[in-house]
């Protein structure tokens, strides 16, 4: 069973869909745990869309990211298909690495650093 975060299934699809985005482009995202726990897997799934290429693929990753620019000529799905998945071609699954980081000053929430390997 998938976390709900406290929030509803729209908030919480859209938090995912913004953290994996940032993710592709900067390549490493500090979050809660449990939210980077569960963006572990939706990346994971991204990157295997990647690997696959082909055209399906890739709109299904362009429905699920937001189209946010990564540099001056490149938007994430471009990102994830050229050098994301290009990188990780003879890996077979285990793309992210979840670091955790200890309690946040402010509330004391567990705080966990998410970045690609």
């Amino acid at each position: 069973m998938a976390r709900k975060l406290g929030r509803t299934t729209d908030a919480r699809m859209a938090l995912l869909r913004n953290l994996a985005s940032d993710l592709i482009i900067h390549e490493r995202v500090e979050t809660t745990e449990a939210k980077a726990k569960e963006l572990r897997t939706i990346v994971d799934k991204m990157i295997t869309l990647g690997k696959r290429g082909d055209l399906h693929a890739r709109r299904q990753a362009a429905a699920f990211l937001y189209n946010k620019e990564a540099d001056d000529d490149n938007n994430v799905v471009q990102k994830l298909f050229d050098d994301v998945a290009a990188r990780y071609e003879d890996r077979q699954g285990g793309y992210t690495r979840v670091l955790k980081l200890g309690e946040r000053q402010g509330d004391g929430a567990k705080m966990a650093i998410v970045e690609l390997v």
